[in-house]
């Protein structure tokens, strides 16, 4: 049985990487040199690896649904889901209050919208983790991006500037934490040496638990 390759991305790279996406679908990237017949038979190699990989997909339940921005459908905002209501007669595009209040007039650019909002929030919460946990742990660093990373939830810069997905935003606040907590760690080991999980066990002692969450839960953070 052949092995479906749905993307190749061909780059500057020096080695292959397999990707599995949240929709099941398979991309390699690859170095420039590279033809397809080598390409296919690193994925032939790997074909257990991709088999389980797209398995512990199918498992996941509930299964992402790629939002339509229709009347009482779900959005998530720290951990919750809040339905969304389509109203007339708004003046700002989108209100939340226990719920998601979206202007009819701004329903043709309904994603843009809610990423813009997801984004604002997003910063003023990261930020105010990031204040909190560096005062109690003590760490520097220089700034906070947030950024639209779909797999990377976090990442610390060498000059210790910390990078965050929106997207954290739609899980819970421990687990928000757990990502801060994380990346401020880097600002002091930027490995993930053993000295690396002692800081974080010590500012988080249960991060285990928050770290499961994302890998169960990580393909819902995503509109």
């Amino acid at each position: 049985m052949s092995i479906k390759i749905d993307q190749i991305i061909m780059s500057n790279r020096k080695t292959i990487a397999l990707q599995i996406t949240d929709d099941g679908l398979l991309i390699v990237r690859a170095p420039l040199h590279l033809d397809e017949e080598k390409i296919r038979k690193v994925v032939i190699k790997h074909k257990k690896w991709i088999e389980e990989k797209k398995k512990e997909i199918e498992r996941k339940d509930p299964k992402f649904s790629k939002k339509e921005f229709v009347n009482g459908e779900g959005f998530l905002y720290l951990g919750k889901y809040y339905k969304l209501y389509i109203v007339k007669n708004q003046s700002q595009p989108l209100r939340f209050e226990s719920g998601f209040y979206l202007s009819e007039s701004a329903l043709s650019k309904a994603k843009e919208i809610f990423i813009e909002w997801y984004k604002k929030q997003a910063f003023e919460k990261i930020s105010e983790r990031v204040s909190f946990y560096a005062s109690v742990g003590g760490f520097k660093y220089k700034k906070i991006n947030i950024t639209s990373a779909m797999k990377r939830w976090g990442s610390c810069s060498p000059d210790n500037s910390l990078n965050f997905s929106w997207r954290l935003i739609m899980a819970p606040l421990p687990v928000i934490d757990y990502v801060v907590v994380h990346e401020l760690a880097h600002t002091l080991e930027k490995n993930h040496s053993k000295n690396f999980w002692s800081i974080v066990k010590m500012l988080m002692p249960n991060y285990k638990k928050q770290e499961t969450w994302l890998k169960e839960n990580g393909h819902l953070l995503r509109l």
